[in-house]
């Protein structure tokens, strides 16, 4: 017997295709990326990625309407969601510059672990992007560069930071993080949070002020414990890097 409308058990039917359409939708992003890399943009249409994910066109058109609909997830998902991330970031009042740009080099560096082959796949794939897709990318870019280049300002002003030039800083630190998607690997010795830490806490010694201590958000046992913790991880990989030699 039917359930009646208006039960208890709709809200969980809505919730289960809900959680399926977020699966498969996920897989097609996965899918895209791979024959993307494989045969460029230009080369790949939409019936390639509805056969690799073993769906009719029409089963598709369910998930997205087109390619370029794909395209633009996938430039979304690597440069305007950053740059939305590090605005908050930067919005915080209870953040002085050094643990704002310590809390944004961690966040960039693990949105580009979450999906390091889709970053490098925008990356070398930007003279084919659409033209309306390429000044959303490029807007997205400036956008990150300036949420960096703002902190760093900010931290020169503050005494934090030494005298630099922020945009040439916020560069550098840049480029430190995206490199990051091409040589980590999800499977490998340290994890996400690991790299991520080590990572934000070179971007910040990068330009902090000589003489300066970078303020920590834990004290006494607890920072301690952290660092311990650190020291724990380094000795790990590298007892198990002398193991497998």
């Amino acid at each position: 017997m039917p359930a009646p409308k208006g039960s208890s058990t709709e809200p969980a039917a809505r919730a289960s295709s809900s959680t399926r359409r977020d699966l498969v939708e996920k897989q097609i992003m996965e899918q895209a990326t791979l024959l993307f890399a494989e045969r460029g943009f230009a080369g790949t249409s939409l019936q390639d990625i509805a056969d690799a994910m073993g769906l009719t066109r029409p089963a598709l058109y369910h998930y997205v309407a087109n390619k370029d609909e794909v395209l633009a997830r996938l430039v979304t998902e690597i440069t305007e969601e950053p740059a939305v991330i590090l605005a908050g970031i930067n919005e915080r009042k209870d953040l002085g510059p050094v643990d704002k740009l310590h809390a944004m080099a961690t966040a960039i560096a693990l949105h580009h672990a979450a999906a390091p082959e889709r970053f490098r796949l925008i990356i070398r794939s930007e003279a084919e992007l659409p033209e309306a897709l390429s000044k959303t990318y490029a807007q997205s870019r400036r956008r990150v560069l300036s949420e960096f280049t703002t902190v760093v300002r900010d931290g020169i002003e503050a005494g934090a930071f030494r005298p630099l030039d922020p945009r040439f800083a916020s560069l550098s630190i840049i480029g430190m993080l995206n490199w990051m998607a091409w040589w980590y690997h999800p499977d490998g010795d340290a994890s996400a949070e690991t790299v991520a830490e080590q990572l934000a806490d070179m971007a910040v010694h990068s330009v902090l002020q000589e003489g300066r201590t970078p303020p920590v958000a834990l004290d006494g046992p607890s920072r301690a414990i952290k660092l311990l913790r650190q020291n724990v991880d380094y000795l790990e990989q590298h007892l198990g890097k002398q193991s497998r030699e």
